[in-house]
């Protein structure tokens, strides 16, 4: 008997598994009996049982019959009986072998994958418990380092009050020897303090200075600027204390408005002025917040009653739409982005623009025809569009308070039709009458993107990512934004080369059309502009 694979072969006679699951005793009997017959029936017969497809071949040429029954014959059929038992019981072997061998490669499977988990968790605790030790030896240090410039900073002190006490006491001994001899010139009190230059101011702050130079480097004239002055004097001044001068209220606010003018960082401005990195930085937010308490209050309001109707003869002599109190308009400035939120901040609109992943938190701003604010949104995230900026501001629940009732405030497409908010024509195919409108609420809206032109051109802090943290930058823009009004109230002009063109990527909002009757009113509005001759000709060019 020879056995290879699902392939047998013995004295002549061959057997071929075609297909099989599982033999059973019973099966191994049907399949021998099979065979015995085809060796005697037939050259060649198949059969199916159990699972088991088996075919079985005569290799003579005899034909069938041709073989006569005889005892010889007999025991010939009985050895390849026993040979094909054989056969069989080799493949339940061979099936049972792989059936254990199958399990035994699952099983070492399973535990080298066990074995993986544990040695993972083992390491990540290892690595989360070396973590936990660093963090507390970082804490430690950091302690200590606390402590020792606590000691170190007393000690200086106390070696500086013991000068202090020791020139005193040499100045009454020389008084006492001495009587005529002057007043005593005092104890040394920089022993501490760097030595900085502070020439360049020295010469800003002296009378000679040319107005033209202080102009520009103040962006405003000496005037207005002593008139700040002297309106923060009594929130900005310090005393002297017995180690060292307080900075003058002039140096100080000189340092905030130079910062904002200029947009230099910290360390040009501490070159310029003879202060600390620290002390300048504390100075701009110091002066800054003085300008939003002391002078917001003043110079930036929503007019009253008066100023009001002033306002509304201005913008119809300039449009020839009636009832208008305010130009509005969304502005972004850059900032580093932040370490929380940082999507939120995220200008998308910059970004695809200018090639430069941006981030900005945006100034939404009223004003009226000389481009002075009247009423300011400062701080929402850049990645917010114009009309969730509105929604947001204090201005819209002014007016649903009844604030802006019969009123207008013009906005760009990036607003809604509301009430009292008034925009131009967005859908396509627009007829005359709706063209000529939208040119004459143009002229509107041009009055507050030229102011916050200005704006940013006179305050170069605003074009450039600033060193200030995002939760004191509101107080720094409204700082610019007031001193923005005090300049145009007092006429102060901004140097043409100074002027910046802006790029506000207005987005029409989801819901452009909020109110039915706005709607009718602004149709009214056109209508009249156009049968009035109020209305432009240039959009027919």
């Amino acid at each position: 008997m020879v056995f290879e694979g699902r392939r047998a072969s013995h004295d002549g006679f061959s057997l071929n598994i075609v297909e099989g699951r599982r033999a059973s005793p019973a099966s191994i009997e049907v399949l021998t009996n099979f065979i015995s017959n085809t060796c005697v029936v037939a050259r060649e017969q198949e059969v199916n049982h159990e699972g088991w497809t088996c075919k079985a071949t005569r290799d003579v040429s005899t034909p069938e019959g041709d073989f006569p029954v005889d005892h010889e014959e007999e025991d010939k059929h009985e050895v390849k009986t026993k040979g094909l038992k054989e056969i069989f019981t080799s493949l339940l072997l061979i099936e049972e072998q792989e059936k254990s061998e199958k399990f035994e490669w699952d099983k070492a499977q399973e535990e080298d994958k066990m074995m993986l988990e544990a040695n993972h968790k083992k390491k990540t605790k290892a690595m989360l418990d070396y973590r936990s030790e660093c963090q507390e030896y970082s804490d430690v240090i950091d302690e200590s380092t606390r402590v020792r410039k606590r000691k170190s900073r007393a000690a200086t002190n106390a070696a500086v009050a013991s000068a202090v006490v020791v020139a005193d006491l040499e100045n009454n001994i020389n008084q006492k020897t001495n009587p005529t001899a002057g007043a005593p010139a005092g104890p040394q009190r920089r022993l501490w303090v760097k030595s900085r230059s502070k020439d360049w101011w020295d010469k800003c702050n002296s009378p000679e200075f040319p107005e033209e130079e202080f102009r520009k480097a103040f962006r405003m004239g000496k005037d207005t600027f002593e008139l700040i002055c002297n309106e923060l004097t009594s929130v900005v001044a310090k005393e002297n204390t017995m180690l060292r001068d307080a900075v003058p209220v002039r140096q100080r606010v000189a340092v905030c408005i130079w910062r904002l003018a200029t947009g230099e960082p910290l360390r040009l401005v501490s070159r310029r002025f003879g202060l600390g990195i620290s002390t300048c930085h504390k100075l701009v937010l110091e002066v800054c917040s003085a300008i939003k308490t002391v002078l917001m209050p003043k110079y930036l309001q929503w007019p009253d009653d008066e100023s009001i109707r002033t306002i509304k003869n201005e913008f119809s002599s300039i449009s020839g739409i009636p009832n208008v109190v305010g130009s509005m308009y969304t502005t972004h400035i850059p900032i580093i982005a932040p370490k929380i939120s940082v999507a939120a901040y995220f200008n998308k609109r910059h970004t695809e623009r200018n090639q430069k992943t941006s981030y900005s938190i945006t100034v939404q701003g009223v004003v009226d025809p000389r481009g002075i604010f009247t009423d300011v949104c400062i701080g929402w995230p850049g990645s917010m569009p114009d009309d969730q900026v509105l929604e947001k501001s204090a201005l819209h629940q002014r007016a649903n308070g009844g604030l802006l009732k019969d009123v207008w405030i013009v906005g760009s497409c990036g607003y809604p039709l509301m009430d009292w908010v008034l925009v131009p024509y967005t859908q396509p195919h627009l007829t005359w009458t709706q063209h000529a409108f939208n040119e004459k609420i143009g002229e509107i809206q041009r009055v507050a993107k030229d102011a916050f032109g200005r704006l940013k051109g006179r305050w170069s802090c605003l074009q450039k990512r600033t060193e200030v943290k995002l939760q004191d930058l509101p107080v720094v823009l409204g700082a610019c934004c007031v001193l923005h009004n005090i300049c145009e109230m007092r006429n102060e002009e901004v140097d043409p080369e100074l002027m910046l063109e802006l790029h506000d990527d207005e987005m029409v909002p989801e819901i452009g059309l909020r109110s039915s009757i706005a709607m009718k009113a602004r149709d009214s509005i056109a209508h009249n502009l156009l049968h009035h001759n109020h209305a432009g000709t240039s959009f027919l060019s």
